[in-house]
């Protein structure tokens, strides 16, 4: 798919989510915001996936760690053919397949079920590990936050991946420096979060996670890689294409009501 296909395919995600979240009158849009670029290049780009066969065995993995930015996920799902776009106005009821956090209970496509913060990347390196035990060829991807960077599980994966030479494993990380109470270095401070990781022995790749060309490139370069799991810390904005939201923590996890949907939604349009 060309450049300019996949930033309109970021833009309806974006729409969709802003819908999404104010129908549900919950649920977080900051997040999902920020990650739209990845998601339309991941969906429409990278993933080695068929929607019409989600369970395939040797379709890539997708895990998401920071469940609760769950609508970019279901956005992009429905908008490459997973389930019918209508279905998105059903987030969050009750009886609904797409729930506040992805299960797999629910839903075919959906890799891991989500909860508490964290658990995402010691999911990926069993799995990564499995899939070498296995020698199957797909690779596994891990979608983490950086807030979950100040809890001890995350590096405790991250030491076990270069252990065991994960290198079919590439996580990638939503850098905005926003948590649900600010900013993350003002909480617990992260930085130098990359060399951290390189410190480890990851192999790390930083690109703007809102340049496509960008992100193709990293997530291309980063298959590459052999002998060491790979992480992109992708800079993103928190509420990307909305004006009103972008870099503010109170949109981590505040619906937008009507009007400021409509006002958002015009936004992504014009923009």
């Amino acid at each position: 798919m060309k450049i300019e296909e996949l930033k309109e395919k970021a833009k309806q995600i974006r729409i969709e989510v802003i819908k999404m979240v104010n129908a549900a009158n919950s649920g977080h849009p900051g997040g999902p915001l920020g990650l739209a670029d990845i998601y339309a290049a991941l969906y429409f780009q990278i993933l080695n996936h068929d929607p019409k066969n989600p369970e395939k065995v040797d379709r890539d993995r997708l895990i998401l760690s920071n469940g609760h930015v769950c609508a970019v996920r279901y956005a992009s799902m429905a908008l490459s053919g997973y389930f019918e776009v209508s279905e998105l106005a059903t987030f969050r009821r009750l009886g609904s397949r797409l729930q506040g956090h992805p299960s797999t209970r629910y839903l075919s496509g959906i890799e891991s079920s989500s909860g508490s913060l964290g658990q995402g990347l010691s999911i990926a390196v069993g799995l990564s590990l499995g899939a070498k035990h296995q020698k199957q060829s797909h690779k596994i991807y891990a979608c983490i936050s950086d807030g979950e960077c100040g809890e001890g599980m995350t590096w405790e994966a991250a030491q076990s991946a270069v252990h065991y030479k994960l290198d079919n494993l590439i996580a990638f990380m939503d850098r905005n420096f926003i948590q649900i109470d600010g900013n993350t270095e003002q909480i617990m401070r992260l930085e130098p979060l990359g060399e951290k990781f390189r410190t480890f022995g990851w192999n790390v790749i930083e690109e703007d996670g809102h340049n496509m060309e960008g992100i193709i490139k990293a997530f291309e370069n980063a298959k590459k890689n052999t002998g060491s799991p790979t992480l992109i810390v992708f800079r993103t904005t928190l509420g990307k294409g909305v004006s009103f939201m972008e870099n503010k923590p109170e949109w981590h996890g505040s619906p937008p009501n009507k009007e400021q949907a409509e006002k958002a939604i015009a936004e992504l349009i014009a923009g």
